[in-house]
């Protein structure tokens, strides 16, 4: 049984098909919101980042949201795999107990102990990772509009219900509650901000330069949780306001990427001869712990908006396949649930397990490269 699934859009497909997959084309790599499912994808992006990616010399977008946005920081930093490693098992061990009469802990005992996880890994390295030679990153974040500008308890849940409402009825009319912000790495010496890797018209958004005093709170507020963690207020250099998880409007970064072809052209090299390939644009490579890429955090109950879109039509994603999801421990990925379902040894001895086993996604992806097999590539 395979562990790894390949879903291609039909752009991707037909590059695939006619020049097979070489690290030179690939343009954007994004990373969903999902908390701890993100770990499974561990032993993917050591492999991505620390063997095959560096053997080709383009410009490389990075989009996350949430733990997707930890984790492309963390591909911008040297040795990306030792620091990968790094977070999985802090990730991994980490561990809070609540206080007396609650089962999960308060929102400001987790964002502290975000904040200062966030210190403990990038401190140091912030200047190197706005300034990496190959990589534009992107946080996406979300911003509270009107009653959802500053956090209360109330107000928070009565904005977050209107949004849920509204979000029924059209996701892009969501806008008029909670917008896109995007901070982005600056694109070279002249401090503006790297063009953003989609096409916004989807949605409302905003693009704000991600610098060195923001770049901790940018960061923090991508993981936001609502109720689970404080807003993050006023972020230097963004709009005022209450910032939450990129995953309320990104969860699993279902953007616009066949804009992708006039901003990140130098994609289409060739690690192998060096030649632009013309005849496609720039490959998204997506490793995911799922096929489905669902809109933002408010689509999980509609699922008639998870299928794929023409806006995926060059995306290549990864993700496991089901069946060898159900071996590993619980059947099932990590997931927020393990907190108040297992105690922390139980919890750690699970998420190791399946972490462990993960290694053979990205074993048999690099063995799919090695001979990329068209017929392997189911369509997205």
């Amino acid at each position: 049984m395979h562990a790894l699934n390949l879903y291609a859009g039909p752009a991707a497909r037909g590059h695939i098909e006619h020049h097979g997959l070489s690290p030179g084309h690939v343009g954007v790599i994004p990373a969903a919101a999902g908390g701890p499912k993100g770990l499974i994808l561990g032993p993917l992006d050591r492999f991505i980042f620390g063997q095959w990616l560096p053997q080709s010399a383009q410009t490389v977008h990075l989009v996350g949201a949430s733990i997707g946005a930890w984790r492309m920081a963390t591909a911008c930093m040297h040795d990306p795999a030792a620091h990968f490693q790094a977070l999985e098992t802090g990730y991994i061990h980490g561990d809070m107990t609540a206080p007396p009469g609650r089962k999960l802990p308060l929102p400001e005992q987790v964002s502290a102990t975000f904040a200062r996880n966030l210190r403990e890994m990038f401190d140091g390295h912030v200047p190197a990772i706005l300034r990496h030679p190959r990589y534009r990153l992107h946080v996406v974040t979300s911003r509270g509009r009107h009653v959802l500008g500053r956090e209360g308890r109330l107000r928070t849940a009565a904005g977050y219900l209107g949004a849920a409402l509204t979000n029924a009825a059209s996701r892009r009319a969501m806008g008029s509650w909670i917008e896109r912000v995007v901070f982005s790495g600056p694109a070279g010496e002249g401090g503006a901000p790297a063009p953003l890797p989609f096409d916004t018209r989807d949605y409302r958004t905003r693009q704000v330069l991600l610098t060195p005093g923001n770049f901790y709170p940018a960061l923090q507020a991508s993981g936001s949780i609502p109720f689970v963690l404080q807003a993050v207020h006023d972020i230097p250099g963004a709009p005022r306001g209450a910032y939450w998880d990129g995953g309320i409007t990104d969860y699993h970064l279902h953007l616009i990427y066949n804009a992708i072809s006039s901003i990140a052209a130098g994609a289409c090299t060739s690690s192998a001869g060096g030649q632009k390939d013309q005849q496609s644009g720039p490959i998204v490579l997506y490793p995911h712990f799922q096929q489905a890429v669902v809109p933002g955090w408010l689509d999980k109950p509609w699922k008639r908006r998870h299928g794929a879109t023409p806006a995926l039509d060059h995306m290549l994603l990864l993700a496991p396949n089901p069946e060898w999801v159900r071996t590993l421990p619980g059947g099932k990925l990590p997931d927020r649930n393990d907190f108040q379902r297992l105690a922390h040894p139980e919890r750690v001895q699970a998420w190791t397990s399946a972490v462990q086993a993960a290694r053979q996604l990205a074993d048999e992806f690099a063995a799919w490269l090695a001979q990329p097999e068209p017929a392997r590539v189911q369509p997205l």
